[in-house]
């Protein structure tokens, strides 16, 4: 049976891409921002790019704000991209201080401008980096990573990361300046990613498809 798919427009986000990849995932896509079509969705994907408080204002003034935490919320498969893995944490302190979603507790915070010996580095993190598991980790078999290995490489471009309260929530991070960066995220059936899977070749296709064939 055909995996039906909703990615959110709400006129942020590489929404060709993303539905691209998921639809060579074998999924069937829906781009739309009508909040009746993503309340109804099956599995949802908010991907986002850009500044937090814009995706949230976007999500807000398009009415799709309540829909989204809902699909989360009611235990459907939801996929956040990005600045859509930002908007889970309870608020960002990126231009001030701006609540997102409340899925995860926790809050979005600026990547270091040095490293962890005090060096310069560069922001954003852009680039291929490897996904790794945290320490004492055990849920990455049982999430949308399943399908790919410790160290497998994904396409990151971010100047702030998440940082939950509760450390069972981190499925993955990533190295960064001799610091772990969070590199995904999840609670229940809701996931986030920072890297996108859309650009990510083959690991990032394996990684759509473990979310298109989630329960």
């Amino acid at each position: 049976m055909t995996s039906r798919v909703v990615v959110v427009d709400y006129g942020i986000g590489n929404l060709l891409s993303v539905s691209r990849a998921l639809d060579h995932c074998g999924a069937a896509v829906t781009v739309s921002g009508d909040p009746e079509v993503v309340a109804r969705a099956e599995r949802l994907v908010v991907p986002g790019v850009g500044a937090f408080a814009r995706c949230r204002q976007e999500l807000v003034e398009r009415g799709l704000l309540e829909p989204v935490v809902e699909v989360a919320r009611s235990g459907r498969p939801w996929l956040g991209i990005c600045v859509g893995l930002q908007l889970m944490l309870d608020h960002s302190e990126e231009f001030g201080h701006t609540p997102g979603l409340g899925l995860i507790p926790g809050a979005v915070r600026a990547i270091p401008p040095t490293d962890a010996q005090g060096r310069p580095q560069r922001v954003p993190h852009i680039g291929w980096n490897r996904l790794e598991p945290p320490p004492g980790a055990s849920a990455w078999a049982d999430g949308i990573l399943a399908p790919v290995s410790p160290g497998a490489a994904v396409y990151f471009v971010h100047s702030f990361a998440v940082e939950p309260t509760d450390p069972a929530a981190v499925l993955a991070t990533t190295p960064y300046g001799g610091r772990p960066l969070v590199a995904a995220v999840r609670t229940g059936n809701a996931h986030g990613v920072q890297f996108h899977p859309e650009k990510s070749g083959p690991v990032g296709l394996a990684i759509l498809r473990a979310f298109v064939g989630c329960l």
